[in-house]
Formats: structure tokens, sequence, C-alpha cells
């Protein structure tokens, strides 16, 4: 990355997204492990927040997003207010699914957010069809599907992929290859080059550095515009690493003694864009004062969720649709 061209101002922006995706992970898992007021397992992204940011940073509010079971930073960059997430992760009302959605199933169709996903891979077709339903009504939207290197092993990879390319749908696949599967070296279980697998489906694929945020959101700027004017999908396989656990009470005992550390501090993006940012003569009292201001943020946000009153019991099925006996009529 040179200096000489580098944006101050976007630098920041970037700087300050990700310090409010990793303070709102951190929150949560705090309100998990010490209070024990999130409801079910979360997964965090810390170590992996410069995708979320980066890629979503190129899209407009009316582009539609799917995440995986690791969603908190997509749902955030997107538009979705703190409080409403945190509120979702405690159960409460005023969630933004009501409370009923919780971590792995966050969504937030306000901001075109179509939800994470506790099935491994299930959101890739499902962006599929979000992505013909654009074209079938003719509009410029794309969506952007996100999802784990595990995924790619499993069957809605290929079929998704695949319906995509035969029919040009305006969708960008983003892998996140955090290097484990769950609780499995990805390269232990994975033959190939997962890129190759969308290559060979006729997608435009690119690699890159996925802890590299500036560079990230300039590769991803010129993937998204191509794809509003051509309708034709692409594939980004973005390289980070997940420096949390699978779950936030994996103690991650499947990695190498010391790896974890080494990482954090050789690839973390928040602290290389920290340095990039000093680098560009950004005092670091401001960037300190940014990740102070994120945490603050978000220990309000859990201030509200704390406080915030149970759904009351009418509501428990007011989102489940009912058409009827199947044994009467089918559809």
């Amino acid at each position: 990355m040179s200096l000489s061209n580098f944006d101050r101002e976007a630098g920041l922006a970037r700087l300050r997204m990700m310090e409010r995706i990793r303070a709102f992970e951190e929150t949560a898992r705090s309100a998990a492990i010490d209070e024990e007021l999130v409801l079910g397992a979360i997964h965090l992204s810390i170590g992996q927040e410069a995708v979320a940011t980066g890629v979503i940073e190129t899209l407009r509010r009316d582009d539609y997003i799917l995440s995986t079971h690791r969603g908190h930073g997509h749902t955030l960059a997107k538009g979705a207010q703190a409080d409403a997430m945190m509120k979702e992760l405690l159960g409460r009302e005023g969630g933004c699914c009501g409370g009923k959605g919780g971590s792995m199933h966050i969504a937030d169709f306000g901001v075109r957010m179509l939800g994470a996903n506790g099935v491994v891979g299930a959101n890739i077709t499902i962006a599929a069809g979000a992505a013909h339903g654009i074209k079938l009504l003719g509009g410029d939207q794309i969506v952007v599907c996100f999802f784990g290197d595990g995924a790619s092993n499993r069957g809605p990879f290929l079929e998704g992929v695949n319906w995509a390319g035969v029919f040009n749908l305006p969708i960008l696949f983003v892998c996140e290859d955090n290097q484990y599967s769950a609780s499995t070296l990805t390269s232990d279980m994975t033959s190939g080059n997962i890129a190759d697998r969308a290559r060979a489906l006729g997608l435009r694929t690119t690699e890159a550095d996925g802890n590299d945020v500036t560079t990230l959101a300039a590769t991803a700027a010129e993937i998204t515009a191509r794809i509003r004017e051509t309708g034709t999908p692409e594939f980004l396989m973005a390289k980070t690493y997940r420096i949390s656990g699978h779950t936030y009470f994996d103690p991650a005992t499947y990695r190498p003694e010391g790896e974890a550390e080494r990482m954090q501090a050789t690839t973390c993006p928040i602290a290389r864009q920290r340095e990039a940012l000093v680098a560009a003569g950004v005092p670091s009292a401001e960037l300190d004062a940014l990740a102070k201001e994120a945490h603050a943020e978000m220990d309000r946000a859990l201030d509200a969720a704390r406080s915030a009153p149970w759904p009351a019991d009418e509501t428990a099925f007011a989102d489940v649709q009912d058409i009827g006996s199947p044994l009467q009529e089918a559809f």
C-alpha cells in the first residue's frame, strides 16, 4: 500500500467500522461469559473485520447481503443498529428479529441484510435466489454472499455458484478463508484451491489479502462496479484468520500453541490499519479515541439490551406462516 495516495478520511472510516465490529463482539462475548445474558452460541469474527468493512463499504443501501453463523460484522457494516443487534443476541424485545433469531440467524431487512444462517452453506442458494429475483424484476441491485472456507465443501456451494453462472446473476460470492473449518484445519479437509472451483464454473475470480482493508476495499469496488454494469457473477477469495475460537466458549486447543497470538501480532487488520494511519500522519491519540468511542457505543447497546423487556407471549407465533394442513390441501 502506497502512502503517497493514501486516503486518510476513508482510512479512518474503515478503522472506525472495524473497531465497532470488534467492540460489539468483545462486548457480546463478555455478556455471554461473565453475565450469561446471551441466548445460544455466538460465533466471533475477531480478526476478520476487514472483509466485512472493505467489501460492504462499496455497496448501496438497497443492495443485499447474506451471511453465515458468524455474521455480526456483516450486519453492522451493512448499517444495522448496534442496540437492536445486541437486543437480538439477548432475545429481547426491540431486537432486529424481535428477539427470535439470535446470533446465528440475525437479520435486518431494513438495510437489506437478508440473514445469517446456522446451516453452513445454506445462505449461498438463498443468495442466488435473491439475485435471480433482482434479475427477474429488472433491478440494478447486487447481492453479496459471505461464507467460510468450510462451506465450499458442501452441496449448496456447487448449486448456488452454478445457478448464478448459468443464469448470469448479479452476485458476488465472498469466501472468507479463515484457515479453519470449525475445529479442523481447512487444508486437511479441502482438496485444491477453493477459488479454482469457482473458476471451473466460469466465474471471474479474484484472490486477495482479507486483512488489508485498504487494498480489499479498492478491489471490491472494482468488482461490485463491474457486476452492477454487467450483471455477471464473480467470486472473491479473501484470505484472513480467525483469532478467536469457533464459538465464544471454544478454547481452540486444536491449534498449535502460540499460533493465534503470532497471527494476531502479524496479521490483525485493525493493527495494520492503525499502522498505516500513523504512517500517514494521524496521531495515535486520535486512533485511540476511535477505539474508546466504539467500546462506549457497545456498552450503551448492552445496557439498553439488559433493560429491554422479554418479547410478549402473544408474539410467539406472529411471524409463523400457516397455510393449513397438508392433509387437506397441499399448496
